[in-house]
């Protein structure tokens, strides 16, 4: 009989995980950056996007390149201190790696780099646990697509399907001849107070965009000083620098794998 060719159910027990060969390959690509970019930078990440992040990654992409990964093996392959740091100095940025953070290996200078991100902060809809930055009300009456936050001369009205997911959302309304009518203005969320999942839904189906992606350098190494300088609170550098010969705390990798393990201390003998 000829092979069937319909979808089969593959069980995950029986998939190969690709742990080990991720983070070899996130160690080794690390590794190799290093002595070929002037300066490495190491950055957090506030209201993560995936889409948002590929735009950062794709505008620097000419002379830059960004890793986002296992924050304990890119310590790692920074180095642990100055015995096991591929270059000097670099091991003092593992301690900046907490969170979630990454690395931008480039040819752009500091001050480059920080007008980037100073400019870039797209908006996005909020996730439920985030703090909310405004407060919104949906204002009785005909209800658009936008809730009052665009003239309605400029809207549209909220479409009939919509109607029982905002009533299962706890919104009292109503269909009046086809249209989504509400009788009292209905509060969604307050400034200040933390957003649950129902509150992040309402926000998003009246296209509201509370939370703005935004990057934050931590820290950056210059090779040709071999100084390491950390950002201070007001967004610029001069937060503090240590050069090469400071000693920085280790970074402890229990329960990564041994194949990583192996690497450091070939490279050490």
């Amino acid at each position: 009989m000829p092979k069937s060719k319909r979808a089969k159910v593959v069980h995950l027990t029986k998939t190969q995980k690709k742990g080990k060969e991720l983070t070899l390959r996130l160690y080794a690509s690390i590794r190799e950056c290093i002595p070929q970019y002037p300066y490495i930078y190491v950055f957090s990440v506030e209201n993560m996007r995936n889409h948002y992040l590929k735009t950062v990654r794709s505008e620097l992409a000419s002379d830059s390149r960004l890793f986002f990964g296992k924050t304990r093996v890119m310590a790692k392959a920074l180095g642990d201190g100055p015995s096991t740091e591929p270059h000097p100095s670099t091991s003092l940025l593992s301690v900046h790696l907490t969170g979630p953070c990454g690395l931008i290996f480039s040819r752009r200078d500091p001050p480059a780099i920080l007008s980037y991100f100073t400019q870039f902060h797209p908006s996005s809809y909020a996730r439920a646990g985030i703090v909310a930055t405004r407060s919104f009300c949906i204002p009785a009456g005909t209800l658009y697509t936008r809730a009052g936050e665009i003239p309605a001369s400029e809207d549209v009205p909220l479409e009939h399907s919509v109607e029982p997911t905002l009533r299962k959302l706890g919104v009292p309304t109503r269909m009046v001849k086809g249209r989504v009518e509400l009788d009292g203005p209905f509060e969604v969320c307050k400034e200040g107070e933390v957003l649950g999942s129902g509150q992040t839904t309402l926000l998003k189906i009246f296209g509201v965009a509370t939370a703005d992606f935004a990057v934050e350098v931590r820290a950056w190494w210059i090779r040709e000083s071999g100084v390491v300088e950390v950002v201070g609170m007001d967004g610029e550098g001069g937060g503090g620098v240590r050069k090469a010969g400071n000693a920085a705390p280790e970074v402890e990798l229990e329960g990564e794998h041994e194949e990583l393990g192996a690497i450091t201390k070939d490279e050490s003998e």
